[in-house]
């Protein structure tokens, strides 16, 4: 058995406000941690930042590595263990932005980053597609990560799983009006791959988006080991911020691969039309 445990954390971020950001990332970090042995986090895309800043992005972009992810990094190490988050990063050219997932490790190093692929509305004007799908190997598993609307394209997390992907970190910004896509699209990628998926959606408003939060962790089978989808304000029914823990066995990857044949069975020369532009 590999077991590790995942926490998947539903948060709302402030605006524009990166260091209030951090202290509550590192806020959470800590209660997490310390409550349980964890060896991995997975918190929401662009935590950091939000979503809805439009041009403010290019004044808290960072590079790769910077102050940021050397700041959760320092978090990771102090408690052992993994944390993916999504941030801005920026290339030496200062107008070339890309929305990005990190990890970070428990040795305090920069393990993996992505930058997203599928964007989606306003993110078109804000930020350049990402071209690569990063796998990476870690003593914990094989971690592969994607970006919020990237659930919604088969072909990423179906990439990521030839790559090796045992555990796909998804950290979303899904809006609440949709939110029925999120759950149905992460159970699907876990079912069609034999994959585990840590999926962290985010929750509140910016300025015109309601996030729909439902963060949840989903096995091989479909089968939903920790969730967020009860996690709501009693009044408003709003979805509230927290987190959830899962235990998972990393072998069962294999093992429903083995029974059920998804990768072996595929026949590649008949799928040429997928790789055909529109």
């Amino acid at each position: 058995m590999r077991e590790i445990t995942v926490a998947i954390v539903q948060m709302k971020p402030q605006l524009g406000e990166p260091e209030d950001n951090l202290v509550k990332m590192s806020d959470m970090i800590a209660q997490i941690a310390s409550q349980q042995k964890v060896d991995l986090l997975v918190f929401p895309e662009l935590i950091t930042s939000g979503n809805e800043l439009g041009v403010r992005f290019t004044d808290i972009a960072q590079r790769v590595p910077g102050p940021t992810i050397n700041l959760i990094a320092q978090r990771a190490n102090d408690y052992g263990i993994y944390v993916a988050f999504g941030m801005v990063t920026k290339e030496k050219v200062e107008s070339v932005l890309y929305n990005s997932a990190i990890l970070v490790g428990p040795d305090g190093d920069l393990v993996e980053f992505y930058n997203k692929i599928h964007l989606r509305g306003e993110e078109r004007m804000a930020f350049r597609e990402g071209f690569k799908l990063p796998v990476a190997e870690t003593e914990i598993g094989n971690i592969g990560l994607m970006l919020g609307y990237d659930l919604a394209y088969p072909e990423v997390a179906r990439s990521l799983a030839l790559e090796g992907a045992e555990l796909i970190c998804c950290m979303a910004n899904w809006e609440a009006t949709h939110i029925d896509e999120w759950k149905t699209y992460t159970r699907a990628r876990a079912y069609e791959n034999s994959v585990y998926i840590a999926g962290a959606n985010r929750v509140g408003e910016d300025v015109t988006l309601t996030f729909g939060g439902e963060s949840m962790v989903v096995g091989p089978r479909g089968q939903v080991y920790a969730s967020m989808v009860d996690e709501t304000d009693p009044e408003t029914g709003e979805p509230l911020e927290g987190f959830a823990v899962a235990r998972i066995d990393l072998d069962d990857v294999r093992k429903n691969r083995e029974e059920f044949q998804f990768i072996q069975t595929r026949q590649p020369a008949v799928y040429r039309t997928i790789v055909k532009k529109y």
